[in-house]
């Protein structure tokens, strides 16, 4: 039920009901019973559900927004542009990895982006999810997905072959970070971009197998990202702080 039919209903209560709001279960006392919720009560309740759910549509974000933002981060050669298709016969556009792609949602919404002259990696180490990850590219007929199997301490990405790569979520897995680091910039192009989307350590989850012992609990915080990935060879570009889930977005570049 909208907060306006609560407006409507608190304004016209008669009799006694059970009423559910948030999942709370709530009992209307009208008129000539002692009142339990005044209409008062049921409208602030009501409008706090409306605030809280409007606000978390509004952080958790969605795979096709957060690679729009990427791409327009990101943009690559002298056409500056975030990923688009490019137009001219012959050309070819971005090639783009998603690096633990898991089920494919990230790399689908960023196939879409480039278009059909890019070209998308989705790498993945476990192999129920490639199994998976390579049906389901089959099953869409995306010819631009090439689905490859990851290694600890490799992306096992060509040398040189993408102009953008993005870790969501994944980096604070990593249980070799600098062998995996100096595979990423293998992985590069010159002047190409490596985004690292990921959280601090948060309570309440579970522990990281194998993980270096500073990331201090599942997650990791920024500086060690910065730390580990400029001593690789890469320069910070930005960092963006505001990003959905209470993730933070670090950019660096391959100069």
């Amino acid at each position: 039920m909208t907060v306006r039919q609560w407006a409507a209903r608190a304004d016209g209560i008669v009799g006694n009901a059970n009423v559910t709001i948030c999942g709370e279960s709530y009992r209307d006392v009208g008129k000539g019973a002692k009142t339990v919720m005044n209409k008062r009560k049921l409208l602030i309740v009501g409008l706090t559900c409306a605030v809280t759910l409007v606000f978390a549509v509004g952080v958790r974000g969605d795979a096709a927004g957060e690679i729009r933002r990427l791409a327009e981060l990101m943009p690559f050669g002298a056409q500056g542009k975030g990923w688009g298709p490019l137009r001219s016969s012959g050309s070819t556009g971005t090639v783009v990895a998603d690096i633990g792609a898991g089920d494919g949602k990230y790399a689908f919404a960023a196939v879409e982006r480039v278009g059909a002259t890019g070209k998308v990696y989705a790498t993945e180490i476990d192999a129920k999810k490639l199994a998976e990850l390579k049906d389901e590219v089959a099953k869409r007929k995306l010819g631009n997905v090439i689905v490859v199997e990851s290694k600890e301490a490799e992306t096992n990405l060509p040398a040189g072959c993408c102009d953008a790569i993005f870790l969501r979520h994944v980096y604070h897995h990593l249980t070799k970070p600098a062998e995996f680091d100096a595979s990423l910039v293998r992985s590069l192009k010159p002047g190409g971009r490596l985004a690292i989307i990921d959280f601090p350590p948060r309570a309440g989850l579970d522990p990281v197998e194998g993980v270096p012992s500073n990331r201090g609990g599942h997650g990791i915080p920024q500086k060690i990202v910065i730390e580990e990935l400029t001593a690789a060879g890469l320069k910070v570009e930005k960092i963006v702080g505001d990003w959905p889930e209470n993730d933070y977005c670090v950019l660096f570049l391959k100069r």
